[in-house]
């Protein structure tokens, strides 16, 4: 858990260089982030999957990358040092910190 913790960290972290629209203000803040993130999924994550499914299925599982866009964005409500410019930012950040994340996962 603390690994993939530190993975989604070094995402957040990568995606907020790649983006203009996102800004962080720390190494600590991006693993504070993935700390908050991956609670926020723990509890309600599976609850929006569930409720979502048929659009998920629909759309073969792209909607799942609307549903990380919402814990995204709820993340950026709750944390003062990380900010995020829009919804079409915020979308792009859930797919590439989903890409990031699977292919540092995938090498490690």
């Amino acid at each position: 858990m603390i690994l993939n913790v530190l993975i989604l960290s070094a995402a957040i972290f990568v995606v907020a260089q790649l983006l203009p629209g996102i800004r962080i203000k720390s190494v600590l803040t991006a693993v504070i982030v993935a700390i908050v993130y991956s609670i926020i999924n723990f509890l309600a994550g599976w609850l929006l999957v569930i409720l979502a499914l048929p659009l998920i299925v629909v759309t073969f599982g792209v909607f799942k990358l609307v549903i990380n866009a919402f814990l995204l964005w709820v993340t950026d409500q709750l944390i003062e040092d990380f900010e995020i410019d829009g919804v079409l930012t915020t979308l792009g950040a859930a797919v590439l910190i989903t890409v990031v994340d699977a292919g540092i996962k995938w090498l490690f």
